[in-house]
């Protein structure tokens, strides 16, 4: 690389090439569609920032196209649940791409207004999972989730039916996502609809899926059921969720969080995490996160200037 930008610079000064075309060159090519997947395979800490649902629409995609961020989180929990603000904000990012790392957008994740109280629950609502990725998202951080059953059922409503991975004999069933679904998303993603129905597969549970599943184990009743709900096959990461937790164990607050009770819920979700093998989501800023890095967390909430610290520190390769 040193030697073409030297390169570059003496066929400018001799006049042989305009500079002005080489610094506008078109981004490098992406090798996956979802920018968050292709960092975590590489071990690569991410970061991420949040708008709420309210907030979305055509003109804030276009302009979050080049967020800092390595994926931006859109909050239904508390907010609206705005199906047509979620598609015009991707068609947003869309129009205003690829972003400077070459991806067609941004990688996206939503958080749902249902939690993972039951089985039941996630399975009366498996149209929300439907509906929030059929809009072209490529995730989904379901909040509450208590139990492995209802994680199963996240997973189930993810996958198109065809998709047949761990289908039986590794404790799915099969998926809940038909004809139709792929539509606007594929268009979003750039891809056939045919293609769309095979890369929209949660990722590890398949190695070239670019969908990525997270939980947040956030109460005392999804901490019981931590290691076995994010070993469910299909989820991705995991948070411990101190707020909710605060809450629920009856110590809500800041100066609760750093309580013994609460540390030992948050040892138990990163435990899981770390046997599972999948991404722990803990906050971070600019005075820890190398900490958090060396301890093993691979997604942090901490902002931008935590980020450009995280990724100097991991000698992250930018375009970022």
């Amino acid at each position: 690389m040193k030697k073409f930008l030297l390169l570059v610079a003496a066929f400018a000064a001799a006049g042989l090439v305009n500079l002005s075309i080489v610094e506008s060159a078109p981004p490098p090519a992406a090798k996956r569609i979802n920018r968050a997947i292709e960092l975590l395979e590489k071990d690569q800490p991410i970061y991420y920032t949040q708008i709420a649902a309210t907030d979305i629409d055509y003109e804030k995609g276009k302009e979050m196209v080049n967020t800092w961020a390595d994926y931006i989180s859109v909050e239904m929990e508390h907010g609206a649940y705005n199906i047509p603000g979620l598609r015009a904000f991707m068609r947003g990012l869309v129009d205003a791409g690829p972003t400077k790392s070459g991806h067609r957008t941004p990688t996206v994740i939503c958080t749902l207004p249902v939690g993972g109280i039951s089985a039941e629950v996630m399975r009366a609502n498996y149209w929300m999972v439907e509906q929030v990725l059929g809009s072209g998202v490529h995730g989904i951080l379901l909040c509450h989730a208590r139990s492995p059953e209802a994680v199963r059922v996240l997973v189930e409503s993810a996958r198109f039916v065809t998709n047949k991975r761990a289908v039986g004999s590794g404790g799915l069933g099969e998926g809940m996502r038909g004809a139709g679904g792929q539509g606007f998303a594929s268009r979003i993603w750039g891809i056939s609809g045919d293609e769309y129905t095979r890369k929209a597969e949660p990722w590890p549970l398949d190695p070239e899926g670019e969908i990525l599943l997270g939980l947040k184990i956030e109460d005392r009743h999804a901490l019981q059921n931590a290691e076995a709900s994010v070993a469910v096959p299909g989820i991705g990461f995991a948070e411990w969720g101190p707020g909710d937790m605060g809450m629920s164990l009856g110590i809500p607050g800041a100066e609760g969080r750093s309580s013994a009770i609460m540390q030992q819920a948050r040892k138990k979700v990163f435990d899981a995490t770390k046997k599972a093998k999948i991404a722990f989501l803990n906050g971070v800023n600019p005075e820890n996160v190398k900490q958090m890095i060396d301890e093993g967390v691979r997604i942090g909430s901490g902002g931008q200037e935590a980020a450009e610290i995280g990724r100097k520190y991991t000698k992250r390769k930018m375009p970022w």
